[in-house]
Order: structure tokens, then C-alpha cells, then sequence
């Protein structure tokens, strides 16, 4: 037995509003107030939360489309579709956590654990998402999607739009995007549009296209896309035998994963599939940190950076379109926010890397985050952590060679300040002869 006959919904989350619509509705704001939309369910739970996991852990046995998804897995809590025969995935989902000692080492706790959302098939945590996402663009009718990207999105919405058979439509922001995310968008196959401005402006124009098109827009906007975010969460769990560490801590962009988190560890400790929520802690760039600056000053609403500025490309964001529900999120787990240098960042990917593990530049605040969190007392030395890790070290590869041959600057107002290699491991040269190889090896 399983959840079965969950109703499915599109509610606005403006409290005051709380518009509801059909779930075949092509909407991705609320028509009457302009707030987000969240995909919510009356959940009609027919078996036990300990009988439903016993499901979710024997479907990992099961050799088929469905059951290799680390996301369709827990099709229960994600009762929107209904032709499964129908969903696009390449097998996303699944991925590891694993112990870090010398990053733990690092940022001064006993234990540390990291959940690499880059060994997703497009390398970054987006597939989670672009599975449900495209999978409702087909349920809709949809013929095109579209997204505006600082790389990962636009990888990943390609795949999944290639796999469906769908036009895919990028908008990047010119020169700001690192090259193994490029090539991705284009090797899928996508119409890639560069805009001559930054992602903010990249995402103001596809909204206002498909607003006025048939297309179908693909950002973390759009509610579907969340549903899949959300299975990070609920794997994450799984995979803590159901036990919730004391904190969660992931990179903060457009905030469309601690949205998702947020909403995911809500559902569970509704449903009883835990006793407990963690707490999350979002940690943004020094210069792309307009969510860090409205909650260091408990403000209301959200103050855009109108030219934010990071190497860690995934994340340099202004005006995060899901700041709203990221702040509920932040609400409902007694959460906090961090921001750190791009100093720290780079440092502390060189430690994750120290680990046999790897990252893109942005997955590496997390552990930045976590160490600048341990000094200040909010996160205690013995507390058990999780970060997540957003993006595959392959990603961004020349921003990792040039941390190591210490050539790594960072271009602000027409300035470069170099970001020293603390931790670097500069290749050595030396001539073709055995001797010499000995003596700069010292062996």
C-alpha cells in the first residue's frame, strides 16, 4: 500500500491571497497578486510513513526507469503526475554523502558530511529538478522551455528538453559563464542566446517571453521544478535512516534549493516521516548577497544587487526570483544565513578537493559557510552536519587551475584582487630525465 488518490494543487503562498489553481494551469505566479506559487497536495496517506519507506528502499532493487530515479522514486510525495509512463529522466537523483575528515578538520567540527549533488548525470543538482519540470511541460502541451542561466540550469534544462524532444531556448549572460557548463547547453542541442548584461537581466527577458509565448518557462519560478529540488531532501533522509542532522548547509543563488528544502522537510514532519526539523544555514558570496543582507537586518523584503559580483558563477545572483519561499524555509527550521569572501570560497574548495571529493566554486561555500559559522559558536563543534555540494568539480575547471597556479583574480570596478592559493598545489617542471624527475620529487 502506498499514498494513493493525493489531490494535487497550485496555491498561491501569499497568505492574504492564497489563490488556488488547477494543476493544469500554465502558471508561474499568481494571476491576481503576482506572489509565488507552490504545488501543494491533500495527501491521502493509506500506509504508514514506516511502510512507505520500506517501499522507497525495496524500489532500489527494481531495474527500471521509474524506480533508477533518485527523484520518481518517492513518486508518493510528489503526486502531481498522473501518467508516470510519461516522465522524462536520465536516472538523476542518487547520490552519495560522504565523510570529509579534512574538511571537518578545517572548519573545526568533529564530523562533517557532504552530499555531492554534482554527480547528478549533468553534474549539478538541477536534474533533480529539470525531471519534473520538463516532465510537466509535456503534461501541459508544451512544444518549447526556456530558462535563464548561470550555467548549470541551462546544462541540465537542455538534457532533459533533448531527451523529451522539445526546443530548448538558453538565455546566459554574456562571457559569464564557465565553459563546461556551455558546452553542455550546446551539445544538447540548445538555442543558446547570449544577453549583454548579467543573469538578472537574462532572467527579466525570458519571463517577459514566455509570458507573451507558447513557450514554457523553466526557471526555479516555475513550482514543478522545486518538486524535484525537494528530493534532495527526502533522499538526504533516506539515506540518515530517517534521523535529521542538526544542520543543513548549502549555497545561496536564486534560492530555489532552500525554497525546495524547506517546503520537502515541512512535508516530512507533516506526514511523520521525521520527528524533527534541522536547521538550515544558507551561505551567499560577499558580493551577490542581497538575501544575507535583508536577514542580518530583519527586513521584510529583499534589496537586489544590481551588479553582483563572484567567481563562483552559479550563485552570482542580485535579485533571487524565490527569496520569498527561502525565507519561509528559513522560518520554519529555525535558520540562518551566512555570506563569505571569495578568499574563503576558494580556500575551502581546496580543502573539499584535500578530501578525494571536488566541487565547482559555488558548492564551495557551503563548507566555507560552515567553518565561519563553527568560529562564531552558532554551529557547534560536535553538532552534526551535512553540506550540500551543488556542482561537479568539472564544471569550472579553469577557475581550479588557476587557484593552484595562483593566477586566480577577481575583476571588481575595474579592479582585479588576487585570491591567494593558500592551499595550492602548483604543478612542477622538470626536464625529461630520471635523475632530475628524483630530485624534484625529492624520492
Amino acid at each position: 500500500m502506498t499514498l494513493t488518490n493525493s489531490e494535487a494543487y497550485l496555491l498561491c503562498i501569499e497568505p492574504t491571497c492564497a489563490k488556488r489553481y488547477r494543476i493544469d494551469e500554465r502558471l508561474y505566479t499568481c494571476s491576481l497578486c503576482g506572489a509565488l506559487l507552490d504545488v501543494q497536495y491533500s495527501f491521502n496517506l493509506t500506509s504508514s510513513a514506516t511502510q512507505t519507506k520500506n517501499i522507497f528502499r525495496d524500489r532500489r532493487t527494481i531495474d527500471s526507469d521509474l524506480e533508477r530515479s533518485g527523484v520518481w522514486r518517492f513518486r508518493e510525495l510528489l503526486p502531481f503526475v498522473n501518467d508516470f509512463s510519461k516522465v522524462v529522466t536520465l536516472s538523476e537523483g542518487n547520490t552519495p554523502i560522504y565523510r570529509a575528515p579534512r574538511s571537518a578538520e578545517y572548519a573545526g567540527l568533529k564530523e562533517l558530511r557532504l552530499k555531492h549533488q554534482g554527480l547528478n548525470p549533468t553534474g549539478s543538482f538541477k536534474d533533480n529538478g529539470m525531471t519534473t519540470g520538463v516532465t510537466q511541460a509535456l503534461a501541459l502541451g508544451a512544444s518549447a522551455v526556456a530558462c535563464a542561466s548561470t550555467g548549470n540550469t541551462s546544462a541540465s534544462m537542455a538534457a532533459y528538453a533533448a531527451r523529451a524532444g522539445l526546443r530548448a531556448f538558453v538565455f546566459i549572460p554574456a562571457d559569464q559563464i564557465a565553459y563546461g557548463k556551455l558546452s553542455q547547453s550546446l551539445e544538447y542541442g540548445a538555442r543558446v542566446i547570449e544577453i549583454e548584461g548579467n543573469f538578472d537581466d537574462a532572467m527579466r527577458l525570458v519571463r517577459e517571453l514566455t509570458q507573451e509565448t507558447d513557450v514554457y518557462l523553466l526557471n526555479s519560478i516555475n513550482p514543478f521544478r522545486l518538486e524535484g529540488q525537494k528530493a534532495i531532501i527526502i533522499e538526504m533522509m533516506e539515506q540518515c535512516e530517517w534521523e535529521p542532522p542538526d544542520w543543513i548547509v548549502l549555497p545561496g543563488g536564486n534560492l530555489g534549493n532552500t525554497s525546495a528544502f524547506g517546503k520537502g522537510l515541512a512535508e516530512l514532519k507533516e506526514l511523520g516521516f521525521i520527528d524533527r526539523m534541522p536547521r538550515l544555514a544558507v551561505i551567499q558570496a560577499e558580493g551577490a548577497s542581497p538575501f544575507y543582507e535583508m536577514f542580518r537586518s530583519s527586513r521584510e523584503s529583499l534589496s537586489p544587487v544590481a551588479n553582483p559580483v563572484t567567481l563562483a558563477t552559479a550563485i552570482r545572483i542580485g535579485d533571487p526570483v524565490s527569496w520569498k519561499k527561502a525565507l519561509r524555509a528559513i522560518n520554519w527550521t529555525n535558520g540562518v544565513v551566512e555570506r563569505v569572501s571569495e578568499q574563503e570560497i576558494a580556500d575551502a574548495k581546496a580543502l573539499i578537493g584535500a578530501d578525494g571529493i571536488g566541487c565547482e566554486p559555488a558548492s564551495a561555500a557551503t563548507l566555507a559557510g560552515i567553518k565561519k559559522l563553527a568560529q562564531s559558536g552558532m554551529i557547534d563543534k560536535s553538532d552534526q552536519v551535512i553540506g550540500v555540494l551543488t556542482g561537479n568539480l568539472l564544471k569550472d575547471p579553469n577557475y581550479t587551475i588557476r587557484y593552484h597556479t595562483g593566477e586566480l583574480k577577481l575583476e571588481e570596478a575595474g579592479m582585479q584582487h588576487q585570491i591567494e592559493g593558500n592551499f595550492a598545489n602548483k604543478p612542477l617542471r622538470a626536464a625529461a630525465n630520471k635523475e632530475e624527475i628524483r630530485r624534484v620529487l625529492e624520492i
